[in-house]
């Protein structure tokens, strides 16, 4: 790795610094980029994921795609933390530490809101973040794409219903278009984008033209990372100011949320037997989140300023630096998963 990636965390800890000077110096600036949008995705922070993903779609060979199937247990995984445990344990942290640990510090009404929120982004299992999850742990690139294609059509049917189930209310309003536009512009445009480069660059299957333009545009990745966590704290940094402590009781739960479900995920992929770069992958799809569409859902049902809003923006904040521990635990055990 070069000296970028070697000190990735380092790096993205000087990415949240930065963006909280800038965005409390500059707040007119980040709240003119922060209109910038459709359908409550922000169109800066869908190209800077799209050039962290377009590298990552170009590696995948659409050639062995056809032999997942032959490797269902990545798959099963995947589905039964995303749908089965992980929606549920959220409710379930979020319950626990706001109407129990916390409810002296947090009046009724702001605490179903932060549960709110918190469940919100427990039903939204992750579709752009994780491929790069994926090529940070070495993972399988076209499993990857399969395990988050099959998400995203679980997600399209079974969000509403399960988020109604959660948070007790029946009339559940789903952004639809900022789930499929997130879709579209998360993994169906990139990946276009990577079988055109594909299949210019390859012509003669030697892989040799292919390999020095991901040497090129792999860095792409990495920058697009920290400008994302820039912005995304700099949009947040006069809250990030205004209400430390409400963050920090709102990101204890999350943080143990996240943790726990990925020591599940994992601890099970090494007792289902799956591969490194299939079990690293599967684990960070269950423990990082959508949180675009938790996030617009949230003003949506409860508005800009509510704790569910809060809540979900928390979670943007936890993940990143959360994440980028678990990449290096994954790295650091790829052993574990040797026979």
């Amino acid at each position: 790795m070069g000296i970028f990636e070697r000190y990735l965390s380092v790096w993205v800890g000087l990415g949240i610094i930065a963006g909280v000077v800038l965005g409390y110096a500059m707040p007119d600036v980040f709240a003119l980029i922060a209109t910038w949008e459709y359908a409550h995705v922000n169109i800066l922070i869908a190209v800077l994921i799209w050039l962290m993903v377009y590298p990552m779609m170009v590696k995948v060979d659409f050639s062995s795609i056809k032999d997942v199937g032959k490797k269902p247990k990545g798959l099963l995984l995947t589905i039964i933390i995303n749908w089965l445990i992980k929606p549920f344990t959220m409710a379930a942290l979020g319950w626990l530490f706001f109407k129990v640990f916390f409810a002296s510090w947090v009046d009724p009404q702001t605490a179903n809101e932060y549960i709110a929120g918190m469940i919100l982004l427990g039903v939204a299992p992750c579709t752009a973040m994780v491929f790069v999850w994926s090529q940070m742990t070495k993972g399988d690139a076209n499993y990857t794409l399969v395990q988050v294609s099959v998400n995203d059509i679980i997600m399209v049917f079974a969000f509403a219903p399960i988020t109604a189930l959660l948070l007790g209310m029946s009339d559940i309003h789903v952004p639809w278009e900022t789930l499929l536009m997130s879709v579209v512009l998360y993994v169906l445009l990139p990946l276009v984008a990577g079988i055109i480069t594909r299949k210019i660059l390859d012509k003669k299957d030697d892989h040799q033209k292919l390999n020095t333009f991901l040497a090129k545009v792999n860095p792409l990745s990495m920058l697009g990372l920290i400008a994302t966590v820039v912005l995304l704290f700099g949009f947040q940094a006069q809250t990030i100011i205004d209400k430390p402590q409400a963050i920090f009781l709102i990101a204890i739960p999350l943080i143990i949320q996240t943790y726990g479900i990925f020591f599940i995920a994992y601890g099970l992929a090494k007792y289902l037997r799956l591969s490194h770069n299939i079990a690293g992958p599967a684990s960070m799809i269950g423990t990082s989140n959508f949180f675009e569409l938790a996030v617009a859902v949230a003003i949506s049902m409860f508005g800009l300023h509510s704790g569910a809003a809060l809540a979900t923006v928390v979670g943007v904040l936890v993940e990143v630096p959360v994440m980028l521990s678990l990449v290096a635990f994954v790295n650091r055990t790829e052993h574990w998963f040797k026979d």
